[in-house]
């Protein structure tokens, strides 16, 4: 299965150098355009509502610069800076710039930061990949909303069947994944999670009493499923 495009914003107050990079990106089937500005200022408010991977800007911008744009959104994975000041370069980089390109961009050197940046964010899907696989028994990455959460199984509490979602609810906060709850309770990592229902599945440690009806654990209260009492009762 083909990887998901990275989601792609361009700012550039000049329309020639906007719609040259614009050209060159639509080149890069691994991009996807989620939105192209003549002002940081017009871009702000949309990069805050979305997940952008790639942000491709210029800085000399009038109200907000690029610099300034860059500084409120260093979530921003890989930034790329395009300008015609190279005098910008240092700034640039204490910024967490993943590359500096002057004007008027070349072909070959955009080809080259693209080359980058695909190897960086396959790099950072292995790592992650392999991280879960040395710490799968501690440790699950989670997909919530456009964030890869990683959370301490320790801290899971208990699953709850959402139809096609389940919600994990942690000792701090709850997140909904689009996974049926068969699926993730087949999964290595949540071999510690009893099912007592067909909508839930506690961790075992968590559990303080059980009776015929429910099950007690922490602060929650949950019903016991008439196929599941037997194993159950083997735990009291």
């Amino acid at each position: 299965m083909a990887p998901t495009p990275l989601s792609c914003m361009i700012i550039d107050d000049d329309e020639v150098d906007r719609l040259t990079t614009l050209a060159f990106v639509k080149k890069c089937s691994f991009l996807n355009v989620a939105g192209v500005f003549s002002s940081a200022t017009e871009a702000l408010s949309i990069a805050e509502m979305i997940q952008v991977d790639v942000l491709l800007s210029d800085i000399d911008m009038p109200d907000l610069n690029g610099l300034e744009f860059r500084s409120r959104l260093m979530s921003i994975p890989v930034c790329i800076f395009i300008s015609a000041y190279p005098d910008y370069a240092a700034e640039s980089f204490e910024m967490e710039a993943f590359d500096f390109m002057v004007k008027p961009l070349k072909k070959e050197r955009f080809d080259h930061c693209m080359t980058r940046v695909q190897n960086y964010f396959e790099l950072k899907r292995k790592a992650q990949l392999f991280e879960y696989s040395l710490g799968s028994i501690n440790t699950v990455f989670i997909k919530d909303g456009h964030e890869q959460i990683k959370l301490n199984l320790h801290d899971i509490i208990y699953l709850e069947a959402l139809k096609d979602y389940t919600r994990i609810v942690t000792t701090g906060k709850k997140y909904s994944v689009l996974s049926s709850i068969g699926n993730l309770l087949a999964e290595t990592a949540f071999q510690s999670f009893l099912r007592i229902h067909r909508s839930y599945a506690v961790q075992r440690h968590y559990i303080e009493r059980i009776t015929s009806q429910e099950v007690f654990l922490c602060n929650f209260t949950l019903p016991v499923g008439r196929s599941y009492k037997d194993v159950l009762t083997r735990l009291k």
